[in-house]
């Protein structure tokens, strides 16, 4: 959330320089109450790698029905029940996968009994997962796309309950002494990938401000500290305007050099930047020749393919608050000629309040292209 109020002349006077005309941009809300004391970072899953196993089915039962009036009766032996599959199901109530397991077990069937018992049917195991999940098997290929609230798929089938010795009566044999055995279910593996994980998205160096930045706009506490690969899992937070529209934030790790060939993070990190709408470009404006890592982390994302050098993006100078920024910052706009290029300090919250009406202007302009 944002820490100072956007007045309506700075708003007025953006959409004017930037010829766009909306009815309306809301105003991102200061906080209203403290962040957590706790001092564990919660960071965000937004892929992970599980091994479903469906239940195994409960055993048939070799039994034979004795009566007082009657010592051999016929065989009476129940079927095992059947195990419990393991479903994912899309729901609202979940964000990441920080609660899935990698190992999901369903539970097994129960076994038969004699005079006709069959087993329990094992109950089936639910995981939630959140609306937009893509599921892909062992070979990459997506097989489920979880899009919309209460759909499933069945990751593991359990195994089916086990014959008992009274299911094999026939005429020829009366009084059979087998069973079968309740198979085991299906064991599978799955790679579980959030389809978007954020509205914003932070890209920069290591160093570069980004967790600062996040935790001076929302109420995430990502670690901060002055070394390299700082954050090494991404973390959310969340601005909120006056018209009850929310946009995530996401601080990802810093960036290197050769990252497409799986340099650092790598892949890894460039999976995460795919995953978000806006990518928001945090260039640290005391370092020499800050353009230069723009350019470095534009190679990047053309290198890596697809349209993540051509999804929206925003530019912002950090550190405006050194000395020699205020140089540094004059030739970075010569360099880039960028037209909503911005010099703020996430440390000191200069210019803040600018950067989220840009933001939201942005991101508005990304629905209409869209709908469109």
């Amino acid at each position: 959330m944002s820490l100072f109020p956007i007045s309506a002349q700075i708003i007025s006077k953006f959409l004017t320089k930037s010829r766009i005309n909306y009815c309306q941009v809301a105003t991102a809300l200061r906080p209203k109450k403290s962040k957590s004391t706790r001092k564990e970072a919660q960071y965000f899953s937004d892929a992970k790698r599980v091994r479903a196993i469906g239940g195994k089915g409960g055993d048939g039962c070799v039994s034979f029905l004795q009566l007082w009036c009657n010592e051999r009766a016929g065989p009476d032996g129940g079927d095992g029940g059947n195990g419990g599959h393991v479903i994912f199901q899309a729901s609202n109530d979940v964000r990441n996968f920080n609660h899935v397991n990698s190992v999901l077990q369903a539970a097994e069937g129960g076994i038969g009994s004699a005079k006709e018992c069959h087993g329990k049917n094992a109950k089936h195991t639910v995981i939630k997962v959140p609306v937009g999940t893509v599921v892909r098997n062992a070979e990459g290929l997506i097989v489920a796309d979880l899009g919309s609230v209460d759909l499933m798929f069945v990751a593991a089938r359990g195994g089916a309950g086990g014959k008992g010795n009274r299911f094999f009566t026939t005429d020829k044999e009366t009084s059979p002494k087998v069973c079968e055995y309740g198979p085991a279910g299906e064991d599978m593996s799955y790679m579980l990938e959030l389809r978007s994980m954020a509205e914003v998205g932070l890209i920069g160096f290591p160093n570069a401000g980004k967790s600062t930045l996040l935790n001076a706009l929302t109420r995430a506490k990502p670690k901060v500290a002055p070394y390299a690969f700082t954050t090494l899992r991404p973390h959310l937070g969340t601005v909120q305007y006056d018209d009850h529209v929310q946009l995530t934030i996401a601080d990802l790790p810093g960036l290197v050099p050769d990252a497409h060939r799986n340099k650092g993070l790598g892949i890894q990190f460039l999976k995460h930047a795919e995953r978000c709408t806006l990518l928001l470009f945090v260039l640290d404006a005391s370092a020499p020749e800050p353009w230069m890592q723009y350019k470095q982390l534009m190679h990047e994302l053309e290198q890596f393919g697809g349209r993540l050098a051509k999804r929206p993006h925003l530019v912002v100078a950090n550190k405006m608050d050194v000395e020699s920024s205020a140089s540094n910052f004059e030739q970075l706009q010569q360099q880039l000629q960028h037209p909503e290029l911005l010099g703020i300090s996430a440390k000191m919250g200069h210019n803040l309040a600018k950067l989220l009406t840009n933001i939201r202007v942005a991101y508005e302009r990304h629905k209409e292209q869209q709908r469109q």
